[in-house]
């Protein structure tokens, strides 16, 4: 069954835009760096990345208590490449997402299993992917590699 979500953004003046995600929930504020705005929010590239984090996150939390796992605390860093494209405009090349897990891999239960499928249920990211490359790595608590 098809979903949809609605955002509404207001321009306040140059660069800067008032996000409202509805439903009663707090506003944000957006901002392009200097020298077209003000760098006094986070840009589009910020808001992005975090979807991208945020929804790994959230389908890697899912995966674990599914079967039947403390995620504990997970931590996720998003990063970005912006670089012009043949056309001398620039796009998002790449993004990265290095996800820390709070303990040692070895205290999850079937964790191979739940590293091999966990992104195909992440909807921002397998959609996004269709456009960027999005490269994953999963580390444990001793900053191990796990997958990626």
């Amino acid at each position: 069954m098809a979903s949809q979500a609605t955002v509404t953004l207001t321009r306040r003046s140059g660069y800067q835009f008032d996000i409202d995600f509805g439903t009663g929930w707090p506003h944000l504020f957006s901002d392009e760096p200097a020298p077209l705005g003000h760098g006094q929010g986070p840009t589009p590239n910020h808001l992005l990345l975090a979807a991208v984090a945020n929804c790994l996150s959230a389908s890697l939390t899912f995966a674990l208590t599914k079967f039947k796992n403390d995620p504990g605390t997970l931590r996720a860093v998003a990063r970005s490449t912006v670089d012009r494209n043949e056309q001398g405009r620039l796009r998002i090349q790449r993004i990265e997402v290095d996800i820390q897990l709070e303990r040692p891999g070895a205290d999850y239960e079937h964790l191979d299993r739940i590293l091999a499928q966990f992104e195909e249920f992440c909807t921002v990211s397998m959609s996004v992917r269709q456009g960027v490359p999005i490269d994953i790595r999963v580390l444990d608590g001793a900053g191990q590699r796990l997958k990626g």
